[in-house]
């Protein structure tokens, strides 16, 4: 079993836009025949994502599971699921309820929760970022190349350049 953490922003256009959310991902051993356990560790306010545990109802992540299928996809089928919620099979009763009872109230609660609780990680300075890297033993390219692709992000940037040793 391995445990990873990922990130997903919140899609443009919703109350998640310019959210920066956190999910725990559990890899059972018999992956990629079993699903992934994904779970918010960002709190959130949606009709099919528990706001008390992170819990995500979503039928990839269950009963449509296939082998065919990656973390890749169940992190894009979580992110299409922000932008297209489904209250009527949902996960937060509370929350559904609001979504087709008091849409406006649901977007309002929604919309604070992400500037509350999705903030994201403070940037530092590239430079900053690209010296930490460096005085890890690789190159000044090699730390630009890395975090350009990874979009700025030092995590990924650095796990891509561990990987490739």
């Amino acid at each position: 079993m391995f445990e990873w953490v990922g990130y997903i922003k919140g899609p443009e256009g919703t109350p998640y836009e310019n959210g920066h959310f956190v999910l725990d991902i559990t890899i059972p051993n018999d992956y990629p025949y079993n699903p992934p356990k994904i779970k918010f560790n960002t709190k959130i306010w949606h009709p099919n994502i528990s706001s008390q545990t992170g819990a995500i109802c979503l039928n990839v992540l269950k009963s449509e599971w296939s082998p065919a299928l990656t973390i890749r996809t169940a992190l894009l089928s979580i992110q299409a699921l922000l932008s297209d919620p489904e209250p009527d099979d949902p996960q937060d009763a509370e929350v559904a309820k609001m979504y087709k009872e008091n849409y406006s109230l649901f977007i309002k609660t929604a919309s604070m929760w992400t500037k509350t609780f999705a903030t994201g990680p403070k940037m530092e300075p590239r430079e900053v970022i690209i010296k930490k890297i460096t005085e890890m033993g690789f190159t000044e390219d090699q730390a630009k190349n890395a975090l350009i692709k990874a979009d700025w992000n030092e995590t990924v940037a650095l796990n891509t350049l561990l990987e490739n040793l």
